[in-house]
């Protein structure tokens, strides 16, 4: 708070609270709240992220005993926590545009709605919001992504890099990163196999220290 303070000729000002707007805000109350539930969360049955706590149980009395746990922890640092946003006891809850119970993970439907309502992407900073919000909702979307891909048109290049993990003992595909440049006057007149190799190019240089000493397999979109 000391570093946001406000000084003018009548005094100086300082923030109680974290103010909105602050950029590494949200990293810092992430940060402090992991700390302050670190034992509960090694315990694994909370879940938390920023301000929102989920708690989850095998049992009613469980579960009434970890919300006491969490209560009492919230106490001493005077964490204040809004009950009219609290809901106790719930067997099925929306989080992260999500909709969690015991057994399932779906997407929320409203959210679905909201993207079909939207008209085709027009421009560049429309498609990077759908592929943004594709993206977060790759892991239900069977095929969603490559191991590496690149793509190359006539303006630019682009590269893909994911990985695959076995998560819960099944294999699943995670986006690591993307870059991409404009083609220099010089190269407008590759052809599509040169275009292609140089944004492997593209890919090796920049990101050479994920690919380094690893085994990978590049996909392109050219069949020549």
């Amino acid at each position: 708070m000391k570093l946001l303070r406000l000084i003018c000729h009548m005094a100086i000002y300082e923030d109680t609270r974290i103010p909105f707007g602050i950029q590494n805000a949200p990293a810092h109350f992430q940060r402090m709240m992991d700390t302050i539930f670190q034992e509960e969360i090694l315990e694994v049955w909370i879940l938390i992220y920023i301000y929102d706590i989920i708690i989850y149980s095998e049992t009613w009395k469980d579960h009434v005993q970890y919300i006491d746990r969490v209560l009492s922890k919230c106490t001493p640092i005077y964490l204040k926590i809004s009950l009219e946003k609290c809901n106790f006891g719930q067997q099925k809850l929306l989080a992260l545009g999500h909709k969690v119970s015991g057994i399932s993970w779906e997407i929320d439907q409203n959210k679905v709605a909201a993207v079909l309502k939207k008209p085709l992407p027009r421009n560049i900073k429309e498609m990077q919001y759908f592929l943004g919000l594709a993206r977060y909702y790759r892991i239900h979307i069977r095929n969603s992504v490559h191991i590496t891909s690149n793509a190359a048109c006539s303006q630019g290049l682009g590269v893909a890099i994911h990985q695959r993990q076995i998560v819960d003992g099944e294999p699943r595909e995670g986006m690591i990163c993307y870059i991409s440049r404009k083609l220099q006057d010089s190269e407008f007149r590759y052809g599509a196999t040169q275009t292609e190799c140089l944004c492997l190019v593209l890919a090796l240089e920049k990101l050479h220290y994920y690919l380094e000493g690893a085994v990978f397999e590049v996909f392109n979109k050219n069949e020549d």
